[in-house]
């Protein structure tokens, strides 16, 4: 693993898991803001998305709401991106574009604003896990006519099925949950 991530790594191994509806569900600082996400790992998150991205061939980052937000934050701190958000709430701006998203345990609408035809967008966010909100934001990116550049999240799930993703994505770190706790795969 690569060094940069080991303060996001020593803290997974500590978060805790819980039923949701029968889906295992780890709860941790880069998904859920509990508990309090420590500075040292969202500057990995940082760095450990400037290593693998070229940030030079982007224009925006764009973060869906609620828990992309403070990556896409922190990315943009570091790098000097603008960052936009893809909100859970209407603005009714004229260019707005709403998208239904559908995830493993629930289901809303987002909405974007603030990206243009021809812009190169770098799509940041916590965790793959269905990629039902990943496809939403594509799709809204897509209907602005958005360059996308990459997208890339924290924290990819490889132990639930990904049936709603049809895009390459990039993660820092790969996990899995197995006997009521987050491993790491190297």
């Amino acid at each position: 693993m690569d060094s940069t991530l080991e303060p996001l790594a020593r803290s997974l191994r500590q978060a805790p898991v819980v039923d949701r509806d029968g889906y295992e569900y780890f709860v941790h600082g880069v998904t859920d803001g509990i508990p309090p996400v420590e500075p040292a790992v969202l500057s990995a998150v940082a760095d450990g998305i400037s290593e693998r991205v070229d940030l030079e061939a982007v224009d925006k980052i764009v973060a869906p709401e609620a828990m992309g937000i403070h990556h896409g934050t922190a990315l943009s701190i570091a790098t000097d991106v603008p960052l936009v958000v893809v909100r859970k709430r209407s603005y009714g701006f004229p260019e707005e574009v709403a998208v239904h998203q559908e995830t493993s345990y629930g289901e809303s609408e987002l909405y974007l604003n603030g990206v243009d035809a021809g812009d190169r967008v770098l799509l940041v966010d916590d965790v793959l896990s269905s990629g039902g909100t990943i496809e939403a934001v594509c799709d809204a990116l897509e209907a602005v006519e958005a360059e996308l550049v990459d997208i890339v999240v924290v924290l990819r799930r490889v132990d639930v099925d990904h049936a709603d993703v049809s895009r390459d994505v990039t993660s820092l770190l790969d996990v899995r949950v197995r006997d009521g706790k987050v491993e790491i795969l190297e």
